[in-house]
């Protein structure tokens, strides 16, 4: 795969990722906000609440995210290394 069509495809996963999380706060703050939780409250429950289960929800796209990264720290491992004549 091409380093730009990979890159770009690395900026995707890591914004649909972030979104997804985003997304399960604000599902999880909307079902507290029907059983009358404050809305403050029911953010910081939300965020609490999502981070575990973010891990079990999200693990494909979290896959990907830390797979892309790793590629990319390859290459930029090469580069560097190109860069000091190895």
């Amino acid at each position: 795969m091409p380093t730009a069509t990979r890159a770009g495809r690395l900026g995707l996963d890591i914004t649909v990722y972030a979104l997804a999380r985003f997304g399960l706060i604000a599902a999880l703050a909307a079902v507290l906000a029907l059983f009358q939780v404050p809305l403050v409250v029911g953010l910081a429950v939300a965020i609490v609440v999502m981070a575990p289960l973010s891990l079990v929800l999200l693990r494909g796209l979290r896959t990907r995210v830390a797979t892309g990264l790793a590629e990319r720290a390859v290459v930029r491992q090469a580069l560097r290394a190109q860069l000091r004549g190895e």
